[in-house]
């Protein structure tokens, strides 16, 4: 029995040798094989205010339509989400009773052009007696005071008639900007009132006309000017990097948390087809250039919360902590720990298994 186990044991230490010298031998082959090195070196980065954000719609971009006219909705051809161009008919007011007394008042218009031409010919009719002295004096004036009256009430017909075509073009509603209909708030057959308020029938948002509100800590604002680029995420697609460029800066601070905070006002440059009002950006604003040393992203590791870099040292590999900065390129600030010049290992994957990139 004992002879047994002295065998499995002896076996069960052949293996797990065996294990070790392959797996050392397997990593050692892939460092030499793989392994290359970047020279730290100096070179001109960004530097960014980073801060967080909401996406909102620009003041002025949500747009009300209503009706002037009190009326039936005769047709409306719009639903939530249509999209819409600037001009487009969004709904139709019965206008049979407009239309109605716009004939009248055209029709008093010629009653008072007739009135006007039979003044005119009275006072050349008087004018020509006047002259033969067959009339009194008193008559001209009479009669131009009659034809100076017949134009004022053919005026004022032109201007009643006028007044009754413009509410006729009330009856047809377009939309006054191109966008998207967020909201409807009536149907045909419904009768609106506009006595006293227009009544809205749409709201429309106009396109491009989201902004990035970023709150902005008083230590960094006073970097932060108008027209700086800014890059920027959202949580719903981190994978996606979106642009804009610094529009506005508040004058007055918030004081958010018992922090003083500033609004920087972003507009956004990429397709923002996929944004939304009140999604959370994490915004990055590109403030200024300066020098910095820099590594490959890729020859920075990470030890938990720690970060360092293999020096190569005569061949050999030393291990020295780092702090790094910020990230620009593919390449990531080292603020402290490397000097130019410091030659740094980058291990292929296999190798750096345990330790992350970072």
């Amino acid at each position: 029995m004992k002879g047994v186990l002295a065998a499995v044991i002896f076996f069960a230490v052949v293996i797990a040798g065996g294990v070790y010298w392959k797996t050392a031998l397997d990593t050692d082959d892939v460092v030499r094989g793989e392994t290359t090195y970047a020279v730290a070196e100096r070179r001109t980065i960004a530097s960014a205010v980073l801060a967080t954000g909401i996406i909102r719609l620009r003041v002025g971009a949500e747009v009300r339509v209503g009706s002037q006219l009190s009326g039936i909705v005769k047709e409306l051809n719009v639903t939530v989400g249509s999209r819409i161009k600037k001009g487009d008919v969004i709904a139709r007011i019965d206008s049979r009773s407009l239309e109605a007394r716009l004939a009248q008042a055209q029709a008093q218009v010629r009653v008072f052009e007739q009135e006007v031409e039979r003044a005119r010919i009275e006072l050349s009719r008087a004018q020509r007696l006047d002259v033969k002295k067959l009339v009194a004096r008193t008559e001209v004036e009479d009669r131009k005071l009659d034809l100076a009256e017949a134009r004022a009430r053919l005026e004022k017909s032109r201007r009643d008639a006028e007044v009754v075509e413009t509410d006729l073009g009330y009856a047809v509603i377009r939309a006054p900007i191109a966008g998207t209909i967020a909201s409807v708030t009536t149907q045909e057959g419904e009768t609106v009132a506009a006595s006293f308020t227009t009544p809205t029938f749409v709201t429309i948002i106009a396109d491009n006309a989201l902004e990035v509100v970023a709150m902005v800590d008083e230590t960094d604002i006073g970097a932060v000017e108008t027209g700086n680029a800014v890059t920027f995420t959202v949580e719903s697609y981190p994978a996606m990097e979106f642009n804009g460029t610094v529009k506005q800066i508040a004058p007055k601070g918030a004081i958010i948390s018992g922090v003083v905070n500033f609004e920087v006002m972003i507009d956004i440059e990429s397709d923002a087809s996929v944004l939304k009002p009140d999604m959370t950006a994490n915004v990055s604003i590109r403030t200024a250039e300066r020098e910095a040393v820099v590594l490959p992203a890729g020859a920075v590791l990470r030890d938990g919360f720690a970060r360092y870099v293999l020096i190569d040292k005569g061949g050999e590999l030393e291990r020295r902590p780092v702090t790094i900065g910020t990230r620009d390129g593919g390449f990531t600030e080292i603020r402290q720990g490397l000097s130019p010049g410091d030659r740094v290992a980058i291990l292929p994957q296999t190798a750096a298994g345990r330790s992350t990139r970072g």
